[in-house]
């Protein structure tokens, strides 16, 4: 398996499809387009999610694209962000420049052979993984908004926002216990074969007993044998201890990926 322009569109269209099942679920005053190959998300004009996936993978961005995508930031005032993959060629960075984008920030996107054998990884016998329940989603989005504590105001928005996730269609949330302790969860979402692990984090308390190992084999497992997935992804901060987490246990780098920005609203 490459990380050749096949895989990156599989890849940009799985997580385009995860914050699509996001936004939809979120109701409201958020609403979701796909058009010409490209993802469009709008959940408030500060949310993380309002942003574009795949623009230039499938089509061309040519102007009348961007101002179609414009167009439906715009008559909602929002800035507009596109995550752009390195594959979609040079002429779009051009095209994004020349509209007056910005690049304000890097991801790296890994995938993993779900097919190929699998290095051995050691886990630690006092934790146990299970699947969520409806009864478990309050503890599942508190121990999430846990383990993001130290981001100080960010946590409370990733609790509000984990309550909605583990009730997208396609996402399959995950509790890490030692002994009758919550420690630790993860999400996962499948997306036409491919599994999107997202949302993991350990109460800082709780760390260096090898949680989010833990985690991480218990949706790699569930995404092969219960999903019959044959890739897996995650996007990371590059050179961050996720993506060394990820390459430990197999993942690779398929391409480092730029988010641009444009704060003007569309004319």
């Amino acid at each position: 398996m490459f990380a050749d322009l096949e895989l990156a569109r599989r890849l940009e269209r799985t997580e385009g499809a995860a914050g699509t099942a996001f936004v939809g679920a979120r109701g409201g005053a958020s609403e979701c387009a796909d058009r010409h190959g490209v993802y469009m998300m709008f959940d408030g004009a500060d949310s993380p999610l309002t942003q574009t996936f795949g623009l230039g993978m499938l089509e061309p961005a040519t102007d009348q694209v961007f101002a179609e995508i414009e167009e439906f930031f715009s008559r909602k005032q929002s800035p507009m962000n596109h995550e752009v993959c390195p594959l979609a060629g040079v002429v779009l960075l051009e095209s994004l420049v020349k509209r007056g984008y910005v690049p304000c920030e890097v991801s790296n996107v890994l995938f993993l052979n779900l097919l190929a054998d699998q290095p051995k990884v050691e886990l630690n016998p006092e934790l146990s993984v299970h699947v969520t329940g409806k009864d478990d989603l309050d503890t599942y989005a508190e121990v999430l908004a846990q383990g993001w504590k130290e981001a100080g105001d960010f946590a409370a928005q990733i609790k509000e926002m984990s309550c909605t996730m583990a009730t997208a269609r396609g996402y399959v949330s995950f509790l890490v216990r030692n002994n009758q302790e919550f420690v630790a969860a993860g999400g996962l979402f499948v997306h036409e074969g491919i599994a999107l692990l997202a949302g993991a984090s350990t109460i800082p308390q709780q760390r260096g007993q090898g949680a989010q190992r833990a985690v991480l084999a218990a949706r790699l497992d569930y995404a092969r044998n219960k999903e019959g997935c044959g890739v897996a992804m995650m996007v990371t901060e590059p050179g961050s201890a996720s993506q060394r987490n990820g390459e430990r246990n197999g993942f690779r780098i398929a391409y480092t990926r730029t988010k641009w920005r444009r704060n003007a609203v569309a004319g």
